[in-house]
C-alpha cells in the first residue's frame, strides 16, 4: 500500500511540476523574445553583422595563411625522418642502406 501511495504522489507530482514548468519556460521564452526584438538589441545586432561582413575577407585570410603554415609543418614533421647515417631515403621513396663498412659487406648476406 505504501508503494501505491509513492506512486500516486510521484505522478500526480509529475505532473503538476511539469504543468509549472511549461508556464515558467513560456514566459521566460516571451521576456526573451521581446528583449531580442527591441530596437536596442537589434541595432548592435546590425552593427556586428556589418562587422563581421567587413572583416570576413580578412579573416578568411589569416585561416588561409595559417592553414598553409600547419600543413607545411606537419608534412616537414611526417617526411623529415630522423634516420641513422647508414640509412636514406632514394629517389624512389624507399629505405636503402648504406653497406659500405657496414656488416660483412655487400653480396655476403644469407
Amino acid at each position: 500500500m505504501a508503494k501505491l501511495s509513492f506512486l500516486a504522489g510521484l505522478a500526480a507530482g509529475y505532473v503538476l511540476g511539469a504543468k509549472a514548468g511549461q508556464k515558467r519556460y513560456q514566459q521566460i521564452k516571451a521576456q526573451a523574445d521581446r528583449v531580442w526584438g527591441s530596437e536596442p538589441v537589434q541595432a548592435r545586432v546590425d552593427t556586428v553583422k556589418q562587422a563581421v561582413k567587413e572583416q570576413a575577407p580578412v579573416v578568411a585570410a589569416k585561416l588561409g595563411d595559417a592553414a598553409k603554415t600547419a600543413g607545411a609543418s606537419a608534412r616537414e614533421r611526417f617526411t623529415g625522418e630522423d634516420l641513422p647515417e647508414t640509412l636514406h631515403r632514394g629517389t624512389d621513396g624507399r629505405l636503402h642502406a648504406d653497406t659500405t663498412g657496414f656488416g660483412p659487406g655487400p653480396g655476403k648476406l644469407p
